[in-house]
């Protein structure tokens, strides 16, 4: 097994981008997100979306 082979993500789908509001609110802060109301499962806004990856990334 390689370095890269623990840090890969297998099921990483994101909603599909909304093309205009409304838009879901994000389910730590609750500030729009780029994903459409109607979107059902998880849904972050970029900043959250950011810090989620930095919390999750391989560290080394």
């Amino acid at each position: 097994m390689s370095d890269e082979d623990h840090c890969t993500i297998v099921d990483a789908t994101k909603p599909p981008r909304a093309d205009g509001p409304p838009y879901a609110e994000c389910v730590l802060c609750q500030k729009p997100t780029e994903y459409p109301e109607s979107y059902r499962g998880i849904t972050l806004c970029p900043v959250c979306e950011w810090q989620e990856a930095q919390r999750t990334a391989c560290s080394g």
